[in-house]
């Protein structure tokens, strides 16, 4: 695997990115839902460095099932705070084709936030399927399979401190 983000600058863009989303909202209270899995090492991170009342939550969203091709997406909101009347801000680990984002936006704003904007730290491009664009991006990245930092290849890497490029000879090998 090959470095693409270090430590240093992953603290440094969600420390710009949490500047952002002050800014955006203010003193207002907010509602972070953290979409699950991969997002959890991000949430963590950007929720400490945010000072407005905060309520924290997760949604599940899957569509891979331990492969790299994209399967039939999944959501699984029971995790969730009641949204209703809130600012909802929706924190991915990655901005792909955008369908997960998309479809997990349509489900929380079927239950009446007040407002509902998306935070990711990586935006691959080239890929982009669907006309939305993030409200916040830490990174933009060129369209490589990536780990770390909360992304993971067959539930492996989460840990690392770091994002990195598989290689094709990485994805060919069982992590575990």
């Amino acid at each position: 695997m090959r470095e693409l983000l270090s430590k240093e600058r992953l603290e440094s863009g969600v420390a710009a990115m949490a500047q952002q989303v002050s800014q955006c909202y203010g003193d207002r209270p907010l509602t972070i839902l953290g979409v699950l899995t991969g997002s959890i090492v991000l949430l963590a991170d950007l929720i400490r460095m945010l000072e407005m009342p905060l309520r924290v939550g997760v949604v599940q969203a899957s569509s891979y099932r331990g492969q790299t091709t994209r399967g039939r997406l999944t959501i699984n909101s029971d995790l969730m705070p009641d949204v209703h009347g809130r600012d909802v801000l929706l924190v991915d680990d990655i901005f792909d084709t955008g369908h997960t984002i998309n479809e997990v936006m349509a489900k929380v704003r079927q239950l009446g936030p007040t407002s509902i904007r998306c935070a990711v730290l990586l935006r691959k491009t080239g890929r982009q399927e669907i006309d939305l664009d993030p409200d916040f991006v830490a990174f933009d990245i060129p369209d490589e399979f990536v780990v770390g930092y909360g992304l993971d290849y067959r539930d492996a890497y989460r840990n690392l401190s770091f994002v990195a490029a598989l290689e094709p000879d990485d994805l060919e090998e069982d992590p575990a």
